[in-house]
């Protein structure tokens, strides 16, 4: 491979395939340069990702998104799966408390087309899992949250559980409000997150315009996105994908470029973005690249635990609800998007019966992240009989887990200040990945947001022309 001098043959090389990497990819080869993206894993996607079981196609785990999620949706317009993933018309959060003492009860999270803050004044004026006194102290809390400025440094070394309480936040509205939420987002408790990080997705979400929290979710594959559709968004763009070619080394070459040494061979470029989780980013870091690189290793990690059902009958009408009163978290119906609606028509014609499969997603998972998958059925079968009447008198047909020990980055107070951002002291050579200085927490919106920032760092400094494509950040 040889690299010509001339502006229109640079080369950058992207270390890194997950939704980080192709974002970053995707810019740059946009922008005219000639991009190498290099993925150890046989498939793009990162920890956002499909795999097959028998007949079914599997997510990971259950991964959302909101409207105010401006990059994520930019990438899903940039791949052409938009409509594979689509918003809901208005925010509407089922809620079943299962400890209700007549049985588990339904409130709803809903929103109107009222200004803020008022597009959520009747969902909280009529939630049954808190009382009137803690629904007037929430109004409040909203009120103080929005006058908050995320990027205050002093927010970062507070946590949200101390915040709340300073604000008369009882430990039911923490549970029924404030950590289902947070939990969801943050993948932390309150007494485990960053007010600054809290802060963000509160405002960001809930008080900055009236549809910014409507949920998106795909009703395809998670593989779909973001290794099928992404592969042939950069195949079009012109960029080279190499797929189980591991990085070993980032050199800085004499000439000023950098030598990417990935398998038995090396790759020269006037650019180069590191993708990859921080721990690895440190490895592949040279001398100087950071004023502080062990910062990286103190950025800590987060389980997600993602639990699978399936029934061999419907037995949930929604297409999900979020509970209280139980260790479940929230659960999602992942029947069609698994293929499954296909097996058979359900009627007695010898085809197989249909039935239902529940995907349950389990943040802040540090407790049950090893627990045996035998336990976590006898703990979570019955939580589900007691959520849903309906699958009492339902067989299951398979019950199994997945693990992500090192999901996201931990959003713990003090993390703000061991972000770096996406440009590097070594001229050429950038950091893209949710884990850095995005101000948002571990999302698939910090992840395309970190791509972005790292594609356009490297593009100013090759000196291209490139407009943002967020109209915040243009």
């Amino acid at each position: 491979m040889t690299d010509r001098d001339s502006t229109s043959e640079r080369h950058a090389v992207v270390v890194g395939g997950g939704i980080a990497g192709v974002t970053a990819a995707l810019r740059l080869a946009d922008a005219g340069l000639r991009v190498t993206l290099l993925e150890n894993r046989p498939r793009l996607g990162g920890l956002a990702f499909s795999f097959r079981r028998g007949e079914l196609t599997v997510d990971n785990g259950q991964h959302v998104y909101l409207r105010c999620c401006t990059a994520y949706r930019w990438f899903l317009d940039r791949v052409d799966g938009a409509r594979l993933a689509p918003l809901q018309p208005r925010l509407d959060v089922p809620v079943l408390d299962a400890a209700h003492p007549g049985g588990p009860r339904l409130g709803r999270l809903r929103r109107t087309a009222l200004p803020v803050p008022l597009h959520l004044a009747a969902s909280l004026a009529g939630y049954p899992h808190l009382s009137l006194a803690e629904r007037v102290a929430v109004g409040r809390a909203a009120f103080a949250l929005k006058g908050l400025d995320p990027a205050d440094p002093a927010l970062d070394g507070v946590d949200f559980a101390t915040w709340l309480r300073r604000h008369g936040q009882s430990a039911r509205a923490v549970e029924a409000l404030w950590d289902l939420v947070g939990v969801a987002t943050l993948n932390a408790t309150a007494p485990n997150a960053s007010m600054a990080l809290a802060a963000m997705v509160f405002r960001t979400g809930l008080l900055s315009d009236p549809g910014a929290a409507d949920i998106g979710w795909a009703r395809v594959p998670l593989g779909e996105l973001h290794d099928t559709l992404a592969r042939k968004a950069l195949d079009t763009a012109g960029v080279r994908t190499e797929l189980r070619t591991r990085v070993s080394e980032v050199t800085r070459a004499d000439d000023g470029r950098w030598n990417v040494t990935a398998g038995a061979g090396r790759l020269t470029a006037d650019a180069v973005v590191l993708a990859v989780p921080q721990r690895e980013a440190h490895s592949l870091l040279p001398e100087g690249a950071l004023d502080e690189p062990d910062r990286l290793l103190a950025i800590g990690t987060a389980p997600i635990l993602n639990l699978h059902v399936i029934y061999d009958r419907p037995v949930l009408r929604r297409p999900f609800f979020a509970a209280l009163g139980s260790p479940v978290q929230w659960v999602f119906d992942r029947t069609d998007a698994s293929g499954m609606a296909a097996e058979g028509s359900g009627g007695d014609g010898g085809g197989r019966r249909a039935g239902q499969y529940l995907a349950l997603s389990q943040s802040a998972a540090e407790a049950e992240i090893d627990t045996p998958v035998s336990v976590l059925r006898e703990r979570y079968l019955p939580e589900l009989e007691r959520l849903l009447p309906a699958t009492r008198g339902a067989g299951v047909r398979d019950f199994f887990v997945t693990r992500e020990r090192t999901a996201t980055f931990a959003p713990a107070p003090g993390v703000g200040r061991l972000r770096p951002a996406a440009r590097t002291n070594a001229p050429g050579l950038f950091l893209a990945g949710s884990w850095t200085a995005t101000g948002w927490p571990a999302t698939m919106e910090g992840a395309v947001r970190s791509g972005l920032s790292a594609a356009g760092a490297a593009l100013a400094a090759l000196g291209r022309r490139h407009e943002h494509p967020l109209e915040e950040a243009a």
